[in-house]
């Protein structure tokens, strides 16, 4: 706090960023879900509505440089990143405009540009990889951390075990955030492991393990920043556990009977979004007209970016060997 009691004014621009982020992460999942509904067009997509706090605070904590490595259940973090929406909603669609000129889908996402790496289509998968850039920015003498995003099932795979463990032990620059919606696809998370804590296995590798509630941005903010600065600092890697609830099925279409119903109308009376603008609102940090302007701003943003994508065309047959070897060989004709 300043002399005078007011929040310091880069907390007030950290904080609007962060609902800015949010409501654009809610309006580009709801749109995508209106659009498929009323076969205005196709894509498939594994929602993420109701994570976006742990996605924005990301998205404001880690610098440009930073490295992400996240999942098919990854348009929040993808945003939140900066990867623009046209070449996320693009490549969704198959549309030449995308991230990877349309050739990826929604499962595989990557701009390095913005550090987004990988998207991984395998539970689990994506650990290992962010190990291996996490060694690669330490030899390097990179003031560089790499951030894996990952849902609760995965922390049950071998695949994080080994990473987490090597993580650890190689001290390496690494923070995994694991995003706690309370079922691993379509199984709750209480019939996959005894413990209640996902943040408690931490201790098993040697690391500092932190539980947040993955629905109030400013906490897994400040989980997010301690496990950074450590990471820079030499420390080693953190696990930051965000409790949040997904509020759409594992996939777009996906009727949810596994979930009761009292427990999904509690967790969409917890939403995220229109509690942070409450927040703002009633702390002073941003007026009715201005947070109004941030959600019109965001629906404006998502309609330019579809219209583009819609306009766009499908790849070419030429894209067929593209990207396909780093040095192109001509085969003969």
């Amino acid at each position: 706090m300043t002399a005078d009691g007011s929040a310091p004014q880069r907390d007030s621009y950290g904080q609007r960023r962060i609902y800015e982020l949010m409501v654009l992460m809610k309006t580009a999942d709801d749109r995508l879900s209106k659009g498929i509904a009323t076969g205005e067009f196709m894509c498939v997509y594994w929602p993420s509505r109701g994570q976006e706090a742990i996605a924005a605070a990301m998205g404001v904590s880690l610098r440009p440089d930073d490295q992400l490595v996240t999942t098919y259940r990854g348009l929040h973090d993808l945003i939140g990143k900066g990867v623009p929406l046209e070449e996320i909603y693009g490549e969704m669609m198959g549309r030449s405009i995308g991230a990877g000129r349309g050739k990826g889908g929604t499962m595989h996402i990557a701009n390095p540009d913005k550090g987004v790496m990988l998207s991984t289509g395998i539970v689990g998968a994506g650990p290992p990889v962010a190990v291996g850039l996490a060694m690669a920015g330490k030899r390097k003498g990179l003031d560089r951390v790499t951030v894996v995003s990952f849902g609760d099932g995965a922390t049950n795979t071998g695949s994080f075990h080994e990473a987490a463990n090597m993580a650890a032990l190689w001290d390496l620059p690494l923070v995994f955030v694991c995003q706690n919606n309370l079922y691993a696809e379509m199984t709750p998370t209480s019939d996959t492991m005894k413990i209640e804590r996902v943040a408690d296995r931490a201790a098993g590798y040697g690391m500092p393990g932190f539980r947040v509630d993955g629905n109030d941005p400013l906490a897994v903010r400040a989980a997010l920043e301690e496990a950074l600065t450590r990471a820079r600092s030499g420390g080693g890697p953190t696990f930051v556990e965000c409790v949040t609830f997904r509020f759409r099925g594992h996939y777009f279409g996906d009727r949810m009977p596994y979930i009761p119903k009292d427990q999904l109308a509690d967790a969409l009376a917890a939403d995220p979004v229109p509690r942070f603008r409450t927040k703002l609102a009633d702390e002073g940090t941003c007026s009715a007209e201005e947070l109004d302007r941030i959600d019109a701003d965001a629906r404006e943003a998502v309609e330019a970016a579809l219209r583009s994508v819609l306009d766009a065309g499908s790849p070419s047959v030429e894209e067929l060997e593209r990207d396909v070897y780093a040095t192109p060989i001509n085969f003969p004709g």
